[in-house]
């Protein structure tokens, strides 16, 4: 049977893959507002919110019915649905799925162990191998394995976002803000790492470009994306500049992608990311 590719909306997507998966959404409030992420708010808009709020947005998992829907949606057109979700560790999303899944024994849900961009590369390559006519035990074994290639490293511009979650205090976002330290961060085993805190995006630049050589580098012939939050994409270009040592010869353009609402609440305007499978398991 045809395999059918569901994500939820926190993957990050490159432009010619979002047709071709279905896409459950998650929820954004912002006070007494609720929208339904990437149906009834766009990410350009929730990002023009985000600057003029002073209240942070909240996020919320989507139902097992969401999934339920969509798996009906599935055996409607005689297709197996292979769920793939943000990482467990970040979210309730794959609960949702798997609860969803006990009426419905032909889903399959796996655990991208990544979010975003990390999570939309993965997907990527599901859909290649769904198109390709792989059956669907084989495209999940696969996903498992090369979940643990994924690196996702990111340049936060801000600590501003992090302090109104919560997640640090407001002495040191001040000082943060002061000294521009700009926080590295990462994707271990599902969860978020501080690599370190650079002083300005040239630091920081620097060490996204140290843990793509500590991963042994980029493995180009699988999906690769980029990915910026806010209003503009000006510090991914500047940040593709400084690293252009890093892609010379081994593609003509780099996909990039507005990383979507849920991801954007937590990182804030003005963050860079990078996601790649690498070469090794470093």
């Amino acid at each position: 049977m045809k395999v059918k590719i569901i994500v939820d909306s926190t993957a990050d997507l490159p432009e010619h893959i979002k047709n071709r998966v279905s896409v459950v959404p998650l929820m954004i409030q912002f006070g007494q507002e609720q929208y339904v992420d990437g149906v009834t708010i766009t990410h350009q808009i929730f990002y023009e919110k985000l600057v003029e709020s002073d209240m942070l947005p909240t996020t919320s998992q989507p139902s097992p019915e969401a999934f339920v829907k969509a798996y009906e949606e599935a055996r409607k057109n005689g297709e197996i649905p292979v769920v793939i979700t943000v990482s467990s560790a970040l979210s309730g999303t794959y609960q949702s799925a798997k609860i969803a899944s006990q009426d419905y024994p032909e889903a399959r849900v796996v655990d991208s162990k990544s979010v975003a961009i990390g999570a939309g590369i993965l997907a990527e390559l599901a859909v290649e191998w769904a198109e390709a006519g792989l059956d669907a035990d084989l495209i999940v074994a696969q996903l498992k394995k090369e979940r643990e290639n994924i690196r996702l490293v990111a340049l936060l511009d801000t600590l501003e976002y992090l302090k109104k979650g919560g997640r640090i205090t407001k002495t040191a976002a001040f000082a943060g803000g002061v000294l521009s330290i700009k926080p590295v961060l990462a994707i271990r085993n599902g969860a978020i790492e501080i690599l370190g805190k650079a002083h300005g995006s040239r630091q920081g630049n620097n060490l996204l470009v140290k843990e793509i050589q500590a991963a042994g580098g980029v493995d180009f012939e699988k999906p690769l994306l980029l990915g910026y939050t806010g209003l503009s994409d000006a510090l991914l270009k500047k940040y593709i500049r400084d690293s252009a040592f890093l892609w010379a010869g081994q593609r003509e353009t780099l996909p990039q992608t507005l990383i979507g609402s849920v991801v954007g609440t937590h990182a804030g305007p003005g963050a860079v990311a990078v996601a790649f499978f690498a070469k090794n398991n470093a």
